[in-house]
């Protein structure tokens, strides 16, 4: 698997989007903190179009924002439209689906950015399963539940995360692309009727465009099993809150890692409130419990240490600026205490 060329071994990068205006501002706070595996700024403060479900809506067949509104028109004659999709998908037509500026300030801040020689870097699309739910069509249905629409959109999220991917690769070979997924913490409940056997094809689908490591973010509590039973490389779950959830997977949780897997605890809270009370060292000892619940379940504590990824436990963007710097800092901190303690160098 991918997640065999290099080792994350308690390092830390960011979720994505981060409460800044000034792109550049944003990517120098996450270049200083997280040097090692930086990852471009989502800056929904800065623009609605920078919102993690209208930046990657560019060229979708129908797609319509209007205001702070944004949804798919099916009274459109759309055959066309995803006529011109599907050639682009079978042809790998990348710059048709590119990112614009005005929808991703932070990445092309991040591109011209100067990063050093980081080990990666990172960056991050929305994914199909959380798109479809939350984006509907006119009349307010969530096109997820049109199987022509969902499957044309986890085709397009895997044109414009293959197109996002070979323009990090210009500034390192090494990669990383998260799928955020924060409405898989809704699958089975009484609001989303999504069959799982639906779930993973479209996942995969946008898997497909990724040829480096490939991560899924979830930041709420949700079926583990579905996802690390998927080619992904690296699972981020929201460790500050639902560390006790992944410990009800232990064997999959083993194989997973067996095959080269990586989990990334989200362990610093993206709460402004909650980081007030925080410190490296409280942090640090949170994960070493949460990752204790797993020992004692047959997975050993080093090896779980040496396969491991830190993060903030979702996005930055609705915090203040100070708040996100601090989130940063103690990131950072947790870190470095967490490497000089388990991780053997060399």
């Amino acid at each position: 698997m991918a997640g065999s060329r290099f080792e994350l071994s308690g390092l830390a990068t960011a979720v994505g989007s981060m409460p800044h205006i000034d792109p550049k501002e944003a990517c120098h706070l996450v270049t200083t903190f997280l040097p090692q595996i930086p990852a471009w700024p989502q800056l929904p403060q800065r623009s609605f179009l920078e919102n993690m479900y209208v930046q990657f809506s560019q060229g979708f067949p129908g797609v319509v924002i209007e205001e702070e509104r944004i949804y798919v028109d099916r009274a459109k004659d759309l055959e066309q439209l995803l006529e011109q999709l599907y050639t682009a998908y079978v042809e790998n037509e990348l710059g048709k689906y590119a990112l614009t500026p005005d929808y991703a300030a932070g990445l092309y801040a991040f591109l011209e950015a100067e990063l050093g020689e980081p080990l990666a870097v990172k960056g991050q699309i929305t994914g199909p399963i959380s798109w479809g739910l939350t984006v509907t069509d006119q009349e307010r249905r969530p096109i997820i539940y049109d199987e022509t629409l969902a499957d044309a959109l986890a085709k397009h999220l895997r044109l414009k995360a293959a197109w996002q991917e070979r323009k990090l690769k210009v500034i390192c070979p090494n990669t990383i692309i998260f799928v955020d997924e924060p409405y898989m913490a809704s699958l089975g409940s009484a609001f989303v009727s999504l069959p799982q056997e639906r779930v993973v094809p479209l996942l995969e689908e946008v898997f497909g465009g990724i040829g480096g490591l490939k991560g899924v973010h979830c930041c709420g509590n949700t079926d583990w099993s579905l996802l690390l039973k998927t080619s992904l490389d690296i699972l981020n779950i929201d460790a500050y809150n639902y560390d006790y959830t992944i410990a009800l997977y232990p064997d999959e949780v083993k194989a997973f890692l067996e095959r080269g897997g990586v989990i990334a605890w989200g362990i610093v809270p993206s709460d402004e409130r909650e980081l007030k009370g925080e410190t490296a060292k409280s942090l640090l000892e949170r994960l070493e419990e949460a990752m204790g619940t797993l020992d004692r379940k047959g997975i050993n504590f080093r090896f779980l240490m040496e396969r491991c990824l830190l993060t903030p436990s979702c996005g930055l963007g609705s915090v203040s600026p100070e708040a996100a710097v601090w989130a940063l800092e103690l990131l950072a901190g947790v870190s470095t205490e967490l490497r000089k303690r388990y991780i053997r160098e060399g």
